[in-house]
């Protein structure tokens, strides 16, 4: 017997099935087709084991489908569109340490190499090829690189080009000012994919309470404007940077990085003067609304890069407001060094502006005494401030003060308020982040309006169509379906385009390229016929050729010969039967691959299911490229081989579950499947009849191969659902109990054992080809001469629910009485079991003809005077047979029915033997006058140890 050499197995059917162009299909109407799309990598770095998770779990369904007979279309491309890789090279190229580190270091870049990395194509190809490439075919996965292309491919272009046509000509891109997230590095417009920092941030649009100082405007920002008539100070940076600007003619004070923001919020800015916050403490502005004056206190704990700079204290609902007034007030020397009035601090009171369910008068007050809070540096501050906006946005009802909008609850009026103050002239608004972004060229983000092309994923129609297409869509797991739901409601305009970068000019506009969300939207049509198109000229690839191919002969007057052809394999794979994907992509990518093929194409061609995948960590911690917290594919392919890679990242977790690569688990993973392969080697190289008579089997060959039948159900109705974890598991550690007990129970020399571990090995290797493949395939050729070629399918010729009964029987009582001696420490000579005396199987009977109700059951019994005659005891008995009736199924309790129990005890007396080294006894309550035979209840027998 060989040992197990999972490198020298993985490279030999590599090779084979490269030679073989084994996941190279071709339409077959003889074939269902199944096309299973995953997002193309972003190769602006290297691949680590968390992508390795995201390509296998969509293999391991291809490969499923294979085996089911379908022809199955598994694609891969490379997705360079935007600037993530245009900044990385700036970064490569200006000598970045950490960039540096993470190209060396973590991915293994040789020095040399580096300055093949200076340029876009140079730094893409590199990873496509070096890592990308190398690592999925390490990885066995079947995908056809027939199809594979890059997005700045000019064929695929012209295939964008004719999408964003069409969506213009329908009227769903539009051209205007818009808010968008800006780097200011690059100077460019970016979205989630170009962020290093803060990629969760989304801008929020401020309301800006013009307070008044001297005639001067001091702007404090706020997403909550109903609190503007609980404003008691206000808080400013003694420290930092400030000015007073003329914004669009009118005199303000904010920071000086407000004014870059406003700058590039199409606002007017001309700065006057320069200061520090010092100038504004103790100074007073007058509230716009109620027209008190506010004084101004000195904090570090203002954010100068947040919005204007200067805060509003409303400490009667925020309680980080509350917390910091209480210390304002406790810190007396700070205000003397500032010649602030110590009692005019202290006389500042909090002041309620509406009423909110489960809080008091007071209820910033209520929620830092509730939960302990003593100081500004307590971490749980931040979640007790938020927890406090929720409920009063959701529950709060506006005081007597608010005049027309009092009572109202806070979410139904908030807009419609802000609106009357802003149309007085009282507010101003801007937008902003919460927390700091930053792009992926090392630049900060922040938000800036542009006259900007844009999707108009606010329109009407389009949002029916994409709603029906969530309708239609099988969602998995099913939860997410309202994600999509939600998102498509609160989505509206969407910029599609970026001032430079990689990716397709805008057709409308050249000036511009389509952004990476946009342009990835429809793509997986282009997989069908991308290695066709490779024959056609580019100018050949004209508007009307794209509609000949997407929409048939009818679609233009003179349709295109090549096109027509080409349909027809589109028409073959199309629709995607399968999206893999995160599920951070649901509230973007996701939702817009909803969107577009709900415009652009038939509802039959819409998206048929979408399978989302959890998050990876490693060790216990995120992974992170940028820290090094990562483990590189090859690296823990070349340690452990590929298939202990694919099979411990499948069997982690199901697929839309966060799962965690630890490096001992993985070794353990590792010694499992070498212990599988040599238990396969030794019946392969064991002598087996081809065929054995029923005769031949025992009634634990039998018992066996029904439990066999059963794992295949098992499995094969979790893969249709995509509980790939849930499948490998039945497969392989499940039923490897199986084997366990089977072991125990049997001779494997007989010839009936040879055959049934033989047919059970070749159905194992079956249903452990899709995540195992090298290994599975490589045994079950050397067990048949064949390569596995199909899903097995249960054959109920073997399944003998009455024998997994009796089996069942067995098992529970070798349990039992090793419980016993477990328990006593004793280590019988004699085993006596006592089977239950057959008026408690009379009980039995009734309970299951009766159903487990306990007034109907003593009622049916209590009509036979034997067992009325027993009272409490049958009592009680029913109350045990009920629980044992309700843990049981229905084709169970029908075979439990069927058997003869103490025969069962009696055929398995020689196993027990052997087993405990003990004489065994089977009697039946009835037979024997020892005590502790009373103790016999139906299908749970006494036992006596002496």
């Amino acid at each position: 017997m060989t040992d197990y050499d999972p490198h020298a197995i993985e490279s030999k059917w590599r090779d084979r099935w490269s030679e073989a162009g084994s996941y190279e299909p071709e339409p077959d109407e003889e074939e269902e087709p199944t096309f299973i799309t995953v997002p193309y990598p972003y190769p602006s770095g290297g691949m680590h084991i968390g992508h390795a998770r995201t390509y296998t779990v969509p293999d391991v369904y291809a490969r499923y489908r294979r085996l089911q007979g379908d022809s199955v279309l598994f694609p891969i491309a490379w997705h360079v569109t935007g600037t993530p890789i245009v900044g990385a090279v700036e970064r490569l190229k200006k000598g970045e340490e950490q960039q540096l580190d993470v190209l060396q270091n973590t991915y293994d870049v040789p020095r040399e190499t580096l300055k093949d990395l200076e340029t876009p194509m140079g730094f893409a190809r590199y990873f496509i090829e070096e890592h990308y490439k190398k690592n999925m075919k390490s990885l066995g996965l079947s995908i056809d690189w027939r199809r594979e292309f890059t997005t700045n491919d000019e064929r695929y272009q012209r295939f964008i080009t004719w999408q964003y046509e069409t969506l213009n000509n329908r009227e769903l891109l539009e051209k205007g000012l818009h808010p968008v997230k800006y780097c200011l590095e690059q100077e460019n417009a970016v979205t989630t994919h170009d962020i290093l920092e803060g990629e969760e941030a989304e801008f929020q649009e401020y309301s800006l309470i013009k307070f008044e100082w001297d005639e001067t405007v001091v702007p404090m920002a706020t997403l909550r404007p109903e609190t503007v008539r609980g404003v008691t100070n206000a808080y400013i940076d003694p420290d930092a940077a400030y000015v007073e600007a003329l914004v669009d003619g009118e005199e303000w004070i904010v920071s000086a990085e407000a004014t870059e923001k406003l700058d590039h919020q199409s606002r007017s800015i001309e700065i006057v003067e320069e200061f520090t916050g010092e100038k504004l403490v103790g100074e007073h502005v007058t509230n716009p609304v109620t027209g008190e004056s506010v004084l101004i206190l000195p904090a570090g704990f203002v954010d100068s890069d947040n919005a204007t700079g200067i805060v509003m204290s409303v400490p009667a609902h925020s309680p980080d407001d509350w917390v910091a007034l209480r210390e304002a007030k406790a810190d007396e020397d700070r205000l003397r060094e500032y010649g602030i009035d110590s009692e005019e601090v202290q006389a500042i009171e909090a002041r309620p502006i509406a009423d909110v369910d489960e809080y008091g008068e007071i209820p910033a007050k209520d929620a830092v005494e509730d939960h302990g809070i003593e100081s500004s540096d307590d971490p749980k501050l931040k979640a007790v401030t938020q927890e406090l906006y929720n409920r009063e946005f959701h529950t709060g009802r506006l005081k007597e003060m608010y005049g027309e909008y009092a009572g109202a609850v806070i979410n139904e009026v908030r807009e419609e308020l802000k609106a009357d103050y802003q149309r007085e002239g009282d507010f101003d608004s801007m937008y902003d982040f919460a927390e700091m972004v930053i792009s992926r060229a090392g630049g900060k983000v922040i938000v800036a309006e542009q006259d900007t092309w844009f999707l108009r994923y606010n329109d009407a129609d389009w949002k029916e169509k994409a709603h029906q297409a969530v309708a239609d869509l099988t969602a998995i797991p099913e939860n997410t379906r309202e994600q999509y739901t939600h998102t498509i409601d609160w989505l509206q305009e969407w910029p599609c385009i970026r001032n430079y970068g990689l990716g397709t000019p805008l057709p409308m506009d050249e000036d511009f390229i389509i952004e990476p969300l946009s342009d990835s939207t429809i793509y997986m049509a282009y997989y069908t016929i991308a290695h066709r198109l490779r024959d056609v000229p580019v100018e050949q690839l004209t508007h009307e050729f794209f509609d000949t191919l997407f929409y048939g002969p009818e679609a233009v007057p003179e349709p295109d010969e090549t096109a027509l052809a080409l349909r027809e394999e589109w028409d073959y794979w199309y629709p995607v039967d399968v999206r893999c994907s995160g599920n951070d992509l649901i509230s973007n990518h996701l939702t817009f691959y909803l969107f577009h093929h709900a415009e652009l194409f038939e509802q039959a061609n819409w998206p048929q299911g979408i399978t989302i995948m959890g998050m990876g960590l490693l060790e216990g911690q995120a992974m992170s490229s940028s820290k090094g917290h990562v483990v590189l594919p090859s690296e823990a392919i070349e340690k452990y081989g590929a298939d202990t890679v694919r099979f411990f990242l499948l069997n982690s977790a199901e697929p839309w579950q966060d799962y965690d690569w630890r490096d001992d688990l993985v070794g353990d993973t590792r010694d499992q499947l070498e212990r599988f392969y040599n238990r396969a080697r030794e019946i392969i190289e064991t002598d087996a009849p081809e065929t054995v008579e029923q005769t031949d089997l025992e009634h634990i060959d039998r018992w066996l191969l029904s439990k066999l039948q059963r794992t295949i159900e098992t499995a094969t109705d979790a893969m249709e659902e995509f509980e790939t974890r849930k499948a490998s598991q039945a497969a392989f550690y499940g039923f490897e109990e199986d084997l366990r007990w089977y072991r125990r129970r049997t001779d494997s020399d007989r010839p009936g054992a040879r055959w049934t571990l033989r047919k059970v090995l070749e159905t194992r290797l079956q249903l452990l080809s899709p995540f195992i493949p090298f290994l599975t395939n490589e045994l079950h050729e050397q067990l048949t001469g064949e390569s596995t070629t199909d899903w097995p399918d249960v054959d109920p010729a073997f399944i003998e629910q009455t024998t997994e009964v009796e089996e069942t029987l067995i098992e529970q009582l070798t349990e039992d009485i090793h419980d016993i001696v477990d328990v006593t420490g004793t280590d019988p000579d004699r085993i006596a079991v006592y089977t239950a005396a057959d008026w408690k199987q009379d009980v039995f009977e009734q309970v299951r003809e009766t159903g487990p109700n306990v007034g109907q059951v003593m009622s049916a019994v209590m009509q036979q005077p034997e067992l009325r005659a027993r009272g409490n005891e049958v009592n009680q008995l029913v109350q045990d047979l009920i629980e044992h009736v309700r843990a049981r199924d229905e084709a169970t309790l029908e075979a439990m029915e069927r058997l003869d129990e103490q025969a069962v005890y009696e055929d398995a007396r020689e196993f027990y033997a052997r087993e405990f080294d003990a004489d065994v006894a089977v009697e039946n309550e009835d037979e024997t006058d020892n005590e502790r035979a009373e103790d016999a209840l139906p299908f749970r027998p006494a036992i006596h140890l002496s």
